[in-house]
Formats: C-alpha cells, structure tokens, sequence
C-alpha cells in the first residue's frame, strides 16, 4: 500500500533546499501599493489555502499586501465575474486565477500580459505540462500556481501490477466476480467526460491541433476507434453500469464501496480511500500512469489553476513578483500540498520520499493540459454532444467522429 500521508507529507526541506525564493521583499525598485488576487474554486474561501498564501507574502511585504477575491467554486461562475470587469477595462482585479484552458481566451481578447521576461527562471524550477498551459502562441502569459492530473486506481489485492494497455484491464475485468465491474471513470456528460475522453484519444496517438493551435490534426480514424472501444467496455461490462452517469464522487464512491477493481480519477480522493478503514480497498490501493493503446504510453490531462496578470492592472510589475513567488516558494508550494493540491515545482517531485508522490511526477511528465484554444468551451461542448451519444449507442462513432472533425476545422478558420 503507498503512504496514505503523501498530503501532508511531501518534500518542504527538499524544496528549501533545492530552490532560492523569488520573494521581492525589500527590492527597491519595487512599485509600491496593494494588489487584488481574483481567483474562485475551494481554496480561494476565506482561511483556506490562498488566504494562507496571501499572508505569507504580505508578512514579507507590507509595504505591496494581496487581497484574495474569493471568486465562486465554480469555474464558469468565478470566469464570469472576471470577464464582466475585464470587458468594462476595469483595474479592479490586478491577479487574475485562470482554469488551465483559459489562457487563449484571455490572450485573445486583450485581457493579460505577456511574461515571456521571466520564462527562463520558471521554465528551470517548474514543471513542462503546467508551463505549457500557461503558453499560448509561443509565448508566456501566466504562471502555474498548482496542478493536477488524472490517475489510475487499482487494487493491489486484485492484480499483481496495474495493467499498461486499455484491452488489458478489460481482460482482467473479465476474470473478476461477478459482483465487480472493471473500471469507472468519469463518463457523465459534463467537462470531466471530454477530459476522459481526450486521455483515451491522446493515448491512442491522437492529437487535436499542432503545437501553436494553428491547424487541425484531428484523427477521424483513431477517434472512431477510441469511442468503439469505450461503447464496446460499456455495453460487455469492462466499463461499470454507472460509468455514464458518474463524475469524481460518484466514481469515488464506487470504487471505495468495492464495486469495481481500477477508477479514473484526480489524486485527491486517496486519502479519503485510505482512511476509510470500512473500504474493501483500504491497505489495497495503488496509483499508476492510465493505460494507453497498442503500445503508445498512457496520457493524462493536466488541471489546475494559473496566475495571469490583467492588461488593466495599475500595479503589473509588483504582481508579476507575486506569481512568481507564488510558483517558486517552497512555502507556498507547501500550502498547496496541505490543501490536498498538487505542487508544480520539479524538486518537490524529484527529491521525494514518499512514493506517491514520485509516481505522480512521473505521470506529469507525460501529461498535456487541453488546448487552450478560446473556443475550448465550445469544443468541449461539442465532444459532449458528438462522442457521448455514440459511446452510449446512440450515434454512430464515424459519424461523431467526423462531426467533430468538421466543427475543429471551423475554430481555426474563425
């Protein structure tokens, strides 16, 4: 069993040492005056991770303090709020906290500023898939503050070792009793479907667009053949009953209730199974990279939230110190971790004993955030609206498959 206290454990002192802070404090050059942190999600509520990592930079600069502006949990909600004083040219928010997938959108419409003069001492500290979220047309406009990737869970009562290939833990689900299904993951029609979907399609060689987003390389071919595969472990049992309705708890919960033997999911429900004594998977559970498809390795998405600077920003200079600090600072690197969020500093990774904690920097490595493209959310929509009727038998899968391919090649003639 891995240490259920790789939250609370991870590598502070490796990263004291491995790491010099970029906190400006006491740099004369420095502009003077408070700045405001818009950020949403859990840890932006009050007392929670940002307010604690607001008070660790105001302590070592009183004279510049960050307020936090709890935006909304919700991603669009808390987007909204910022695009709403982003629109009207407002300073009101000099930080800006953007979903991985928001970097095009915002570059795009002229709402954050370029940080490529600070790329070459990030890009030595940080790790690639975050920083290539933070990247749009080659340049950089945000800075990672943390992360996240999905994983697979298995059971280590059930197999030897996770399985490496899609069809093979479809044969080992085949063996299982009757009472267990293979695999849940997040298959509802929401974000998390197009996640788990793109992770399929990635790990079988595909790709959406070439590095700068400037054209097409969506594969009619391999698509069809991912979501055949998914309708086919759905409709033989490989896939639970439940996969096309659940999203993280409820895969949680299925996989925590013993009711299948692998789950697709983000790290932070491990401790929660870990603790969980009453759980058949208790003492019994592990986390590998996901599968992938005839020999092409397993591919994770990559989540999480950047720090951007508003292009309405009175303050940029002394805000761009704070993103940096924030990516670079072993301590605030260490409130993520506490705050059951995954650092993106390589050192923390590398200099880890804690074995979870390796096995989640070798998947990120390898994972790729979604494209950042301004037309994502329209595009996720559309994979909801072509691949889930089709991995559910409702639509043919080339005839998704070219559906979508025809709706990519309009975001880039747009």
């Amino acid at each position: 069993m891995q240490k259920k206290t790789w939250i609370a454990a991870t590598a502070v002192s490796a990263m004291a040492v491995s790491l010099a802070a970029c906190t400006p404090s006491g740099d004369d050059s420095a502009e003077s005056g408070a700045i405001t942190w818009a950020i949403g999600g859990a840890r932006s509520q009050p007392g929670a991770a940002h307010d604690q990592i607001a008070d660790l930079w105001n302590e070592a600069n009183p004279d510049t303090p960050v307020t936090v502006e709890a935006l909304p949990e919700s991603a669009d909600e808390a987007r909204e709020q910022q695009a709403l004083v982003l629109q009207a040219g407002g300073s009101e928010f000099d930080v800006l906290g953007l979903d991985v997938v928001w970097t095009g959108e915002y570059v795009e419409n002229d709402w954050i500023v370029e940080l490529d003069d600070r790329r070459d001492e990030l890009d030595a500290a940080v790790l690639p898939g975050p920083m290539e979220s933070a990247s749009w047309n080659g340049s950089l406009w945000a800075v990672p503050l943390n992360t996240n990737t999905g994983v697979l869970y298995y059971r280590t009562d059930l197999v030897d070792a996770p399985p490496s290939e899609w069809e093979e833990l479809c044969q080992v689900a085949a063996d299982l009793d009757d009472s267990m299904s293979g695999y849940i993951g997040q298959g509802a029609r929401y974000e998390g479907f197009t996640v788990n979907w793109l992770e399929l399609y990635w790990s079988a060689g595909g790709e959406l667009y070439n590095e700068d987003q400037s054209e097409v390389l969506f594969d009619v071919d391999i698509a069809t053949e991912v979501t055949s595969f998914v309708a086919e472990a759905t409709q033989d049992g490989c896939f639970a009953p439940g996969f096309n309705t659940a999203m993280e708890e409820e895969s949680r919960i299925a996989y925590q209730s013993g009711d299948v033997a692998f789950m697709r999911n983000w790290p932070g429900p491990y401790s929660l199974i870990a603790e969980d004594a009453d759980s058949p998977a208790h003492e019994a559970t592990a986390v590998a990279p996901l599968p992938g498809f005839d020999g092409n390795p397993g591919v994770a998405a990559i989540g999480g939230f950047n720090n951007a600077i508003s292009a309405f920003s009175e303050n940029q200079e002394i805000a761009t110190d704070f993103v940096v600090w924030a990516a670079t600072d072993p301590e605030v690197q260490q409130i993520l971790v506490e705050n059951s969020t995954l650092p993106v500093l390589n050192a923390a990774y590398e200099d880890s004993d804690d074995p979870l904690i390796t096995q989640l920097g070798e998947v990120l490595q390898t994972a790729q955030p979604r494209p950042s493209v301004p037309a994502w959310n329209e595009i996720s929509l559309e994979i909801q609206s072509t691949i889930f009727p089709a991995v559910n038998g409702e639509m043919d899968p080339r005839a998704a498959a070219e559906q979508l391919a025809e709706f990519l090649e309009g975001t880039v003639a747009e």
